[in-house]
């Protein structure tokens, strides 16, 4: 079985270990924890997984972020990987730190990067984990809060949050989302 996960986040120095971008922090985690690396391929950083008789690619699209769908579009369609069987994973300010919530579906809550996703695949229907980063910001500094790296609070707290994650999206190439939704949600 294949799949495609696919971690947002923006390219660049400046963008690395902000909040927006820990779908790309999720996804280093991951590769780091299998010892894999990403080479860099059309439309992103790509990476090969294999574990437990799955071939799992992960993503980091070089689109920027509000243009993100145009690389899950190509992977998936490239990779064969039917979009039930794929992963966007994302930043949430809806959550607190560290929460995760996965979806078989769903609305884009605002984000751009999952607005891109479901216009490139014309659909909602695809697997999601968004990944809490709290809203403390004042009103009208979305953007700047979301682009700043955590705090060092934050970066001291993220460590098992993001190995909770990680566990999160493992369960869902093993398990399915069914039971990776009860387990980590």
């Amino acid at each position: 079985m294949k799949y495609l996960l696919t971690g947002l986040g923006n390219i660049g120095e400046q963008y690395k270990d902000t909040r927006h971008n820990i779908g790309f922090t999720l996804l280093d985690s991951l590769a780091s924890q299998f010892s894999i690396s990403f080479t860099q391929e059309r439309l992103g950083y790509l990476a090969l997984l294999k574990w437990k008789g799955r071939i799992i690619y992960l993503l980091k699209p070089t689109t920027y972020m509000n243009e993100s769908g145009q690389a899950v579009r190509y992977w998936l369609q490239k990779l064969k990987v039917p979009s039930a069987k794929s992963l966007v994973i994302t930043d949430n300010i809806h959550l607190p730190l560290g929460k995760c919530r996965m979806r078989p579906q769903g609305g884009s809550s605002g984000h751009n990067g999952l607005k891109s996703v479901a216009e490139k695949l014309a659909s909602q229907q695809f697997p999601r984990l968004s990944f809490g980063i709290g809203n403390h910001f004042l009103p009208g500094h979305q953007s700047d809060y979301v682009l700043a790296p955590f705090t060092q609070e934050e970066k001291e707290a993220l460590p098992p949050m993001i190995e909770k994650a990680t566990q999160a999206i493992l369960a869902f190439c093993s398990e399915g989302i069914t039971f990776a939704m009860s387990q980590y949600n």
